[in-house]
């Protein structure tokens, strides 16, 4: 019989053929349109590492491109510099728009994320401080090029104040049956099919083969559930698995007004041993440990809430 993480190894090497690479073509016309665009050196840069971008774990892509002044006066940027340019996502400008103060967006640099600077209510979108240049140079779907003023800095931190976090939340959960009520099949089949429903097939798998182990004869819980696409990017170690699905796990059942009604900077945990999320807002957005909550009430019942997020915690 497979154990837990030989089965979610296998689950998540199955999605991978669900996530086609970039189209070359899309890579070809993203390097011609750069050229004409006065953007000679990110275009020379993507055309040297297009093979690299062509894997089932880079589905669709975006670029923030600083001119060729920039490179100019860099000098030729390191492959970690570059990296953190690169978001594993097609982020259109709407998206970048809606995405609140703070947000994080994940870059293929695995030891940084890019920050938002600017609010809904500004029409000009920062990132890291450095402003986008008007619309996509490039956009067809698959792949997004934006023209930034300069390159980001990696060590960018924001100027705003740090908030002290509140004390984390301890959920007393009333009774809704037992341990065998709540790991039946059925119970957790109906969930599941609402997020495949929605596209998140990962996290339904992750949920239907019950990787925690429901303590006490009262659990109820809350689960956010990351993309597929971004499922796939951030995974590394086979053993590196569970602890991706329990972090995202918490021991509460909270609906998105229950999360929504918290003091801003409240610390919740989960069901990893010592990683908490730290829940805050901008306007109605929610966002957790810096990532917003994108689709929320994806699922409800008397015991369990399941809400959709833009990418996985950290």
């Amino acid at each position: 019989m497979a154990t837990p993480v030989s089965a979610i190894a296998l689950l998540l090497l199955s999605l991978l053929p669900l996530c086609s690479p970039l189209p070359l073509e899309s890579l070809k016309e993203a390097t011609h349109v750069l050229s004409n665009s006065g953007f000679v050196s990110m275009s020379l840069t993507l055309n040297l590492i297009s093979k690299t971008l062509m894997s089932p774990q880079v589905p669709s892509l975006t670029v923030f491109s600083p001119a060729d002044d920039s490179f100019a006066r860099f000098g030729q940027p390191p492959l970690s510099l570059l990296q953190f340019h690169f978001s594993p996502h097609a982020l259109s400008l709407d998206t970048l728009r809606s995405l609140p103060r703070g947000a994080k967006i994940s870059t293929m640099n695995a030891n940084h994320s890019l920050m938002v600077t600017t609010s809904p209510s500004d029409y000009q979108v920062e990132i890291n401080g450095v402003k986008i240049v008007g619309s996509p140079v490039f956009n067809d779907g698959n792949l997004v090029v934006f023209g930034i003023e300069m390159f980001f800095d990696p060590e960018f931190q924001t100027s705003a104040p740090v908030q002290s976090p509140v004390l984390g939340l301890e959920c007393v959960a009333p009774r809704y049956g037992g341990l065998e009520d709540l790991s039946s099949g059925n119970v957790f089949g109906e969930a599941c099919g609402a997020m495949r429903s929605k596209g998140y097939f990962a996290m339904a798998s992750f949920l239907g083969l019950q990787l925690m182990k429901l303590k006490g004869d009262n659990q109820m819980l809350t689960v956010f559930t990351p993309s597929d696409e971004a499922m796939v990017n951030h995974t590394g170690s086979f053993s590196d698995y569970p602890s991706i699905f329990l972090r995202h796990v918490i021991p509460c059942k909270l609906s998105s007004s229950d999360l929504l009604e918290f003091n801003n900077g409240i610390l919740v945990h989960t069901h990893l041993e010592g990683f908490v999320i730290e829940v805050t807002r901008s306007g109605d957005r929610l966002m957790l440990n810096g990532v917003p909550m994108t689709s929320p009430d994806i699922y409800t019942s008397d015991w369990l809430s399941i809400h959709g997020v833009l990418d996985v915690i950290a």
